[in-house]
């Protein structure tokens, strides 16, 4: 098994006006669905009212990400699932239910965590 992640930047979410709550009904049933095959690890989206800090090795904490970065943002589910074909069908689902394209990303394995 491994670990995916499937996720979205905030400016990928156009919904038309008057269809978020039938997207949110959609999203939340394909959760419950991953909850219910027993593959589901955590979802949620980045709080983009609360701004990110850097912090450095030294401890110092500075307002803002990487200023070199895209910010980050938008919505991602982690499930942990026996292939990539899989990954990609639940990709797929959450695609469907959200209304936009979703980025899919193996985590890499570290035995020790």
């Amino acid at each position: 098994m491994a670990k995916y992640l499937i996720s979205f930047p905030s400016a990928a979410m156009v919904v038309p006006e008057g269809e978020w709550e039938e997207v949110g009904r959609d999203a939340h049933a394909v959760i419950d669905e991953a909850k219910a095959a027993g593959v589901y690890v955590f979802a949620g989206g980045i709080a983009e009212d609360v701004p990110p800090v850097l912090v450095s090795a030294d401890g110092s904490v500075a307002e803002g990400g990487y200023p070199w970065a895209p910010p980050l943002d938008g919505g991602f589910t982690v499930l942990d699932l026996p292939s990539r074909d899989e990954a990609v069908a639940w990709a797929a689902r959450i695609a469907k239910a959200c209304r936009c394209e979703q980025e899919l990303r193996a985590f890499g394995f570290d035995r020790r965590s």
